[in-house]
């Protein structure tokens, strides 16, 4: 999510659609995307205290990715919070993943 978000329609590796369908879940509020309305992250819980925050939007993260990208098996979901990030209420989510089991099929 720190880089310039290009899509590539002709990815690599299954790893790398299943990376960039992730980044494109975490960059989108859900309900905008006009024709799958069901994409996207709630963000509804931002305001929450950073604490409450931060496990609430893991929780978060990991029912989307589950439901929406499920090749996906997510190993670890940490936040990278700056002194900048910090002054700027800005919240950056690494989310780790491995490709799920059966994932390379369909």
């Amino acid at each position: 999510m720190t880089e310039d978000m290009k899509i590539n329609f002709r990815p690599a590796t299954l790893a790398e659609e299943i990376a960039q369908n992730i980044r494109t879940i975490l960059s989108t509020p859900l309900g905008s995307a006009p024709f799958a309305r069901s994409i996207g992250l709630d963000y509804d819980i931002v305001d929450e205290p950073l604490p409450i925050l931060k496990a609430r939007m893991s929780g978060v993260i990991m029912m989307a990715i589950t439901d929406q990208e499920p090749r996906a098996e997510i190993t670890e979901i940490h936040f990278r919070v700056g002194e900048q990030d910090q002054k700027n209420g800005r919240l950056q989510p690494i989310v780790k993943f491995r490709v799920a089991e059966g994932g390379d099929s369909g």
